[in-house]
């Protein structure tokens, strides 16, 4: 059985306590670390865990001698955990976004190749059962070349959503809506797509005013063959609806799933091809459901490998590093007004978190600051897709 410290008590903590003491025994949480140990003991207490609260990670480490250690404190925080996590000799599993900067992954990426560790980036879609069949779908290459991908994030929060002290500054939160928010479309949009040369995008702040950061973005990105994507980000959308949307030479899929197939007539207009229709409702559904969804998903692939001895993961540590490249290549082309072409080189302004603070535009400044909320539930998107 392994031993997991969660370094964080946010509201996040308890899907992290689900995932690991669901894994039919392979896993045990024994320590859980937060600056308030209230919130700690709260989330024991309701958990029913044989685990002990601890203020400082260093002496949960120490103390608990864990064998993975999940790390999901706020993001500006992730870097200086995990490279001790991972310098003491511990498997790492850390939330999105993986941190801040293209540095930070680099560096953490770095540590977990010399010490010989799995380091695990969240993105549990990827663990969902419409979006893993989807993948194998686009691979099996039935829709034909991938022409166009239509990614709609939208999310609805609150002016009060920025109260909590460490979001809504690019120092402390490196991000809004694109990062925090879409950063689960993005990391899907380039695993199904692969990774594209160019972005152009523009960024706003249409109703957050205790924010200096975006509550919208749109992107547009350009691949090696020709092919496009485009991206819109929000905080504004009432609703949550959201959608990812592949269209190819054959079909298109849509998440949530929908396919539609057409042959053109004559004269050029649409005739729905039923015959592939039915071909890919019967693919879709030959493709086994998965064991363990979501963050279970992220643990359950993470303790395989650990198991076989192995350090690759379905998201390691350069999958959650290109997820954060693409956010930084929005990023520079809004503040820059530029196409950009990837990939960002360490000398980019926006390989650094100095950099990125130093180029971004403060749409309002941060008036209202709280340490936590007395209630802070996380209310799911409308399309059960993702959640934050």
């Amino acid at each position: 059985m392994y031993k997991v410290v969660l370094v964080g008590a946010g509201s996040i903590c308890r899907t992290h306590v689900d995932a690991f003491e669901g894994q039919n025994g392979r896993a045990k949480v024994v320590g859980i670390v937060s600056l308030d140990l209230s919130l700690a003991d709260k989330v024991i207490e309701e958990k029913g865990l044989d685990a002990r609260s601890y203020e400082d990670y260093k002496e949960a480490i120490e103390k608990e001698n864990p064998d993975i250690v999940s790390v999901i404190t706020p993001p500006g925080a992730h870097k200086e955990v995990v490279l001790y996590a991972l310098n003491a000799g511990k498997h790492v599993v850390v939330e999105k976004p993986m941190a801040p900067s293209l540095k930070d992954c680099d560096e953490m990426i770095e540590c977990a190749k010399k010490n010989g560790k799995v380091l695990s980036a969240v993105a549990q879609s990827r663990f969902i059962n419409a979006n893993y069949k989807t993948k194998k779908l686009l691979d099996s290459g039935i829709c034909g070349k991938l022409l166009f991908t239509q990614v709609n994030s939208f999310w609805y929060r609150g002016n009060s959503y920025y109260s909590l002290a460490w979001r809504g500054t690019w120092a402390s939160e490196g991000g809004g809506c694109t990062l925090i928010h879409a950063i689960h479309h993005v990391d899907l949009l380039h695993w199904f797509t692969g990774m594209p040369k160019t972005v152009t995008a523009v960024i706003g702040n249409l109703a957050h005013d205790n924010s200096e950061e975006e509550d919208i973005s749109m992107a547009i990105f350009g691949y090696e063959d020709g092919s496009m994507s485009q991206m819109t980000s929000t905080l504004v959308c009432h609703g949550q609806k959201q959608e990812l949307l592949m269209v190819g030479e054959k079909a298109s899929i849509a998440v949530p799933t929908e396919f539609q197939a057409d042959v053109p007539l004559e004269n050029g207009f649409p005739e729905q091809n039923t015959e592939l229709l039915q071909q890919l409702q019967e693919a879709y559904d030959a493709i086994p459901d998965l064991e363990y969804q979501e963050h279970a998903g992220v643990v359950n692939d993470m303790l395989n490998a650990i198991d076989e001895g192995r350090t690759d993961v379905l998201l390691d540590g350069v999958q959650g590093r290109r997820t954060l490249e693409l956010v930084m290549a929005i990023y520079k082309s809004a503040a820059t007004g530029q196409t950009v072409t990837l990939p960002l080189a360490p000398d980019d302004p926006f390989y650094t978190k100095e950099g990125l603070v130093a180029s971004m535009p403060h749409f309002h400044e941060k008036t209202v600051s709280v340490d936590k909320f007395e209630k802070d539930d996380i209310v799911l998107a409308s399309s059960n897709m993702v959640k934050k």
